[in-house]
């Protein structure tokens, strides 16, 4: 990527800043390259048209322009209207406000941001940089449990002090912040007041800490309050899921059978979203290893009119089946003619 921008642009004012040269002196593979330069749209679509990407834009209103590739890498070509220092002056965190001539040279390092990569901290730029983009409040904990760095103590004011504004940013972009997250960040957002005005409490994460994968945590940490988030139809159907799960009154494999069948394929994460503990557990996963290869019969054998009776029919062959009572075909037609409205 960065041999292609370096012929793109030669002769030109652009620097590498932002991440990607954090990321460099911290012997961390860079993945995403930011280039600050003098025509970002002229220079995403030279890019593009390269790379065999598409440009579009980040920003409207900075005018800043991102292509895409194939594989998720991503390059991002940002304006450089009054010279790099007033350039880095707007960026959020120290670390990420250290620029590298993209045709070769010394870094310009206004701010202190190797001193702070070196003490392992996260310090604001200035003290508007919350006011001025509220999604950094989110960033700075990311930043800290990414990294492994911490807050230094101005900033950490900075962001008490703001917290009622982190709910302002688009949906979608407070979402791409907390699905980075793992336990120890939500811990750190609600201990900088920064969760509740999400809709998030800590109530649950006990449950959910050991393996959670970020759905999960999502669901454990924001329940119904997850919705008010730009969520996909799936992460939706999963939140819904677990959260009108309810667990089996016993371990009997009919009682497993119907706590499977209003959770699958995400009974597991139900299990530990409500602590149903080890024994449950064991029990779904026995289940599970025992699961037929097919159906005992299929619903155009039922003898019934097509429509819901089948589907409840079949669900009861299913039920029985897996309880001991039935297990062959016949037997699954007998009970059918037995129970048919």
């Amino acid at each position: 990527m960065l041999d292609r921008v370096r012929e793109l642009l030669a002769g030109e004012e652009a620097w590498v800043v932002g991440g990607a040269v954090r990321d460099e002196l911290l012997g961390k593979p860079v993945v995403d390259l930011d280039v600050a330069c003098r025509r970002p749209r002229e220079a995403a679509s030279g890019y593009a048209e390269d790379a065999g990407g598409k440009p579009f834009p980040l920003s409207e209103r900075h005018g800043a322009w991102r292509v895409a590739h194939r594989d998720g890498r991503t390059v991002d070509f940002t304006p450089l209207p009054d010279g790099i220092e007033q350039d880095l002056a707007t960026r959020d965190f120290t670390i990420n406000a250290i620029a590298r001539p993209l045709g070769g040279g010394d870094d310009v390092d206004p701010h202190g941001g190797r001193a702070d990569l070196a003490a392992r901290r996260v310090r604001a730029v200035s003290d508007s940089a919350f006011e001025d983009d509220p999604l950094r409040l989110l960033r700075a904990v990311r930043f800290e449990e990414e990294l492994g760095f911490a807050l230094d103590g101005q900033t950490e004011q900075l962001i008490r002090a703001h917290a009622a504004l982190v709910a302002r940013p688009a949906g979608e972009r407070i979402l791409g912040e907390l699905v980075r997250l793992g336990p120890p960040g939500y811990r750190r957002l609600g201990e900088l007041r920064l969760l509740a005005p999400l809709g998030g409490s800590l109530e649950m994460i006990e449950r959910v800490e050991g393996a959670a994968t970020p759905e999960l945590l999502l669901v454990a940490i924001f329940g119904e309050a997850l919705e008010r988030l730009p969520i996909s139809n799936e992460l939706r159907r999963y939140a819904r899921t677990l959260l009108r799960a309810e667990p089996p009154s016993d371990f009997s494999p009919r009682a497993v059978h119907r706590f499977r069948r209003s959770t699958e394929p995400w009974t597991l994460d139900a299990v530990q979203l409500f602590g149903g503990g080890d024994e449950l557990v064991e029990a779904v996963e026995v289940a599970r290893a025992a699961d037929p290869a097919g159906p005992l019969v299929r619903g155009d054998e039922l003898g019934v009119p097509p429509g819901p009776e089948i589907g409840r029919l079949l669900a009861l062959i299913e039920e029985e089946r897996a309880a001991g009572t039935i297990s062959s075909r016949d037997e699954a037609l007998a009970l059918a003619r037995k129970e048919a409205r």
